[in-house]
């Protein structure tokens, strides 16, 4: 039987009817969104399951949705790729969750049968789901989590249970941005003890690198962003430097911390051009460069004169292979979650909190709650 929220009385020419509805938060091309009445989302296979959204949040990638740097994201689609919520209904198939259950979404759905998923590249699961080789579907291929509720696909392998004691806002990070610091940033640039490790861009994605960077015993994480806000603010995510990229000497400040060779690890956090040419002006020779932010328009790789560095260059769509390990630290308080989150929101606010978000100089936000 449907509970009260989730009906809508519409009323049409031939008097009114009962109709099945949700607010969600609706993409119309390059700046244009509507928070509106959407359908209820249903069971379309047996290995779905129906997810009432708890606490979702905006990424980054969301912006450059909204910038139009992300075209196979098609009018009408309901953006978001992150939340906690609670299990409402399961398809035939699924055995190992409940309805009743209170569930991170990854951000990677994983259908955990195809050659990709049995190797962990979970980003290309050849699902036929949105587009076959793609694992990030929500908000982009498909309707996402900026809704009351939302269909998730392969549900046994892209849902994880929330530990006990683990509150949905905590959770909610470890949807996207941990995993995708950690695993983009942190394991593909390979951070060993006693690394020097440079993170450009200390937006949410790059302090989770920080964060999850401390994990390995680097010697120094210097946090480099034009906000001397998010530079200040990086100190509480295991920074041991910041320097405020505006300043005409920056690249000189790096490398004095490296005596004068160069950072072991760079991590490009941003996703622009500038962002990335800094990154190869640190890295020393045989050293790394991580490449995490999600990039609009193409970059130069001047492969004449980087050849003989020996520099290691790294890039892709995070797995979310390492979620499990993540929460287990969440749980144990291995990674505080609490500092991330800067503004809180009603999920029917959402209009607002995408502005604090998309002025984030101005508001010094970080992670931007969204409870429903």
């Amino acid at each position: 039987m449907l509970s009260s929220n989730r009906r809508r009385l519409r009323r049409r020419a031939t008097g009114p009817t009962l109709e099945v509805g949700m607010k969600a938060l609706v993409f119309y091309g390059p700046g244009e969104k509507s928070w509106e009445d959407v359908p209820d989302p249903t069971i379309v296979r047996p290995t779905d399951a129906i997810v009432k959204i708890e606490t979702t949040t905006i990424c980054g990638t969301d912006l450059h949705i909204l910038k139009g740097d992300v075209p196979a994201v098609t009018d009408g689609r309901v953006l978001g790729h992150e939340g906690v919520g609670i299990i409402t209904e399961i398809g035939s198939a699924v055995t190992d969750l409940a309805v009743g259950d209170r569930v991170i979404i990854s951000c990677i759905s994983s259908c955990g049968k195809c050659s990709y998923c049995k190797k962990g590249v979970y980003s290309h699961c050849l699902a036929d789901e949105g587009a076959s080789g793609i694992g990030w579907i929500f908000g982009h291929l498909i309707d996402g989590t900026q809704a009351e509720y939302v269909r998730v696909p392969f549900a046994e392998t892209s849902l994880y249970r929330v530990p006990d004691g683990v509150s949905s806002e905590d959770a909610t990070l470890i949807s996207d941005i941990l995993p995708t610091g950690h695993e983009m940033g942190v394991r593909y640039g390979a951070v060993s003890p006693g690394d020097v490790v440079a993170v450009i861009g200390a937006g949410p994605v790059g302090l989770a690198a920080m964060a999850t960077a401390g994990l390995y015993g680097p010697s120094r994480i210097v946090a480099l962003d034009l906000d001397a806000n998010r530079v200040e603010q990086a100190a509480r995510f295991g920074a041991t430097d910041g320097i405020v990229s505006s300043d005409p000497n920056w690249k000189d400040r790096v490398l004095a911390l490296t005596d004068g060779l160069g950072v072991d690890v760079a991590i490009e956090a941003v996703g622009v051009p500038a962002t990335w040419d800094m990154a190869l002006d640190l890295v020393r020779p045989a050293g790394h460069v991580a490449n995490v932010g999600v990039h609009g328009k193409p970059v130069e790789f001047p492969l004449d004169r980087m050849w003989i560095d020996n520099i290691t260059v790294t890039t892709g769509l995070v797995n979310t292979d390492t979620t499990p390990m993540l929460i287990k630290l969440l749980a144990q308080d291995k990674i505080a979650a609490q500092p991330f989150i800067s503004h809180r929101f009603e999920l029917g606010d959402i209009l607002d909190a995408y502005e604090t978000f998309s002025r984030a100089a101005e508001t010094r936000a970080l992670k931007v709650i969204l409870n429903a």
